[in-house]
């Protein structure tokens, strides 16, 4: 006897099993998938750099006058007046920024748990200088930088290791904490900036690539965009601290 098969019935497409719930939360969504999370970085990268050009362009107003430099430090603190109290509108800016950083550490150290995950055995052949230099730029260069937000905070912010104490104005601050006297501070802050600068030129190129724009016909152009913007901003926070310390600004 030969049996009998529906054509429909049998070529028909099975429909994939639902997903259960806790397979759902494990994926996270978008945010916890490896594109989400590059994506995070990507945008809170941006809102650091924009940051970082804007906080340049501040501490250049120093090679104007004392005065213009504490005008400028002044109108942070009074941004929205009077319709917002005193430091509000700059207290929600670095509330952006803090939360911005945090988020992009989570992302680098979530995609770079994955990715060992993903090979758990190393690879026999060996890395390419670059891939090794970029991994070690992006991952020790973040340690640094860190630390270095705290002692420049300490330091010019809100004056606890500053020599003109916190109640000087902002100006004085900067200038006695650059003195050639305190050298060291000047190195350790040329260091830092250094960094900072590598650490966004492999960061900027990344977004770009994260981003889809990374293409052949742009490829030449972006890469030297990320270059670009790095070495802007690299210059930008040397130049006051090295006038200040070769004694062009007193």
């Amino acid at each position: 006897m030969t049996a009998t098969i529906e054509r429909g019935a049998a070529t028909a497409p099975v429909p994939a099993p639902p997903q259960s719930t806790a397979t759902r939360r494990r994926t996270g969504g978008f945010l916890g998938s490896s594109n989400g999370k590059k994506v995070v970085m990507a945008v809170t990268g941006a809102v650091m750099v924009l940051f970082l050009l804007l906080h340049m362009l501040g501490n250049l107003k120093i090679f104007l006058s004392k005065d213009s430099f504490n005008e400028y430090a002044h109108a942070l603190r009074t941004l929205g007046d009077p319709l917002v109290p005193y430091r509000t509108v700059l207290t929600i800016l670095e509330l952006v920024l803090v939360v911005s950083v945090v988020l992009h550490i989570w992302a680098a150290i979530s995609l770079s748990r994955r990715a060992g995950k993903a090979r758990p055995v190393k690879y026999v052949a060996k890395k390419s200088q670059a891939n090794g230099y970029a991994t070690h730029i992006m991952r020790y260069g973040g340690l640094t930088i860190a630390l270095f937000v705290v002692w420049h905070l300490l330091d010019l912010t809100f004056g606890v290791v500053n020599p003109k104490g916190f109640d000087s104005s902002p100006a004085d601050r900067m200038i006695a904490g650059f003195q050639a006297s305190r050298w060291w501070v000047t190195l350790i802050y040329f260091v830092a900036v250094v960094m900072v600068g590598l650490h966004l030129r492999h960061g900027i190129w990344s977004a770009f690539q994260t981003l889809g724009w990374a293409g052949r016909a742009r490829y030449k152009a972006l890469k030297g965009t990320a270059a670009l913007v790095s070495a802007v901003l690299v210059i930008g926070f040397l130049a006051p601290p090295l006038a200040i310390t070769f004694g062009v600004v007193k």
